[in-house]
């Protein structure tokens, strides 16, 4: 395959800050030194790469999580002749102080072995990067960059303590269902109830055993059922339950049913 890299530019929640995702393949490409204004964290998903940063070296490999902090020189390159590939998100400093107390986390290392955290950062970029909707956005990436924090930096976390946790996702799942063509953006949420984000993510997620995005897509794929057994097809019932079109649409039926919109019609259609 051919040298590449792509950019995603994302939202998190609806009038949310936009982030950078990256997707990039080299064979022989060295970065020039350079520094972000951002966070970079990033995940191999093929080769290895050889990153100069604080007067040493990283070499990435398929466990491990890259963070190089704002405003710090790096260069990278291929650590081998079969080149490299990763995924990597930039996120402003405030997205990470989130789930810490006391400003910006620092990381003593730039290269972490998390097996588990590399593996969900993996998973969440592929699938933002493919459909970039901003409330799953705002929902997957917060929470993944809290966990970076609280298992990595010299950060002192938030008190874990959550009274009222069912309460509040009550709260944001029938705002959600209320408002399910333009979702309210989750920091708005939380401020509105006087909490951090992370605080109502980890509230609705102990409560309704999934993240708001989620709970959001099941509950338009119910009513979308209804309305494809009105007769109407997918591409008109993806804009009326909120999905940005009808490939959103069909992902999330497939996940919640096991069909796609489509078949579903025809099947309803065909048994009437």
């Amino acid at each position: 395959m051919p040298e590449q890299a792509s950019w995603t530019k994302l939202r998190l929640g609806r009038c949310g800050p936009r982030l950078d995702l990256l997707t990039a393949r080299f064979d022989s490409h060295v970065y020039a030194p350079h520094a972000h204004d951002e966070y970079t964290i990033g995940v191999s998903i093929g080769g290895s790469e050889l990153i100069g940063y604080r007067g040493g070296h990283l070499r990435t490999g398929p466990s491990t999580v890259v963070v190089l902090a704002p405003g710090e020189m790096h260069t990278g390159g291929p650590a081998t002749t079969d080149g490299y590939a990763y995924r990597a998100l930039y996120a402003d400093p405030a997205l990470l102080a989130e789930g810490a107390r006391g400003g910006t986390p620092h990381f003593r290392e730039g290269l972490l072995d998390d097996p588990e955290l590399a593996a969900a950062i993996r998973l969440t970029h592929a699938e933002l990067a493919c459909c970039p909707d901003p409330l799953e956005a705002e929902s997957r990436l917060p929470w993944l960059l809290t966990a970076l924090v609280h298992r990595h930096s010299t950060a002192t976390v938030r008190p874990e303590s959550l009274p009222g946790a069912g309460v509040t996702a009550r709260i944001v799942r029938d705002r959600l269902a209320d408002e399910l063509l333009e979702p309210p953006s989750l920091a708005a949420l939380a401020a509105d109830l006087g909490m951090s984000r992370y605080q109502l993510l980890r509230a609705f997620r102990t409560t309704m055993g999934i993240p708001p995005y989620a709970w959001l897509a099941q509950y338009r794929v119910t009513r979308a059922r209804t309305l494809l057994e009105s007769g109407l097809r997918p591409a008109e019932v993806a804009s009326l339950v909120g999905f940005a079109d009808q490939a959103h649409l069909t992902r999330w039926f497939r996940r919640v049913l096991g069909v796609t919109p489509a078949a579903y019609r025809n099947s309803v259609q065909d048994t009437r």
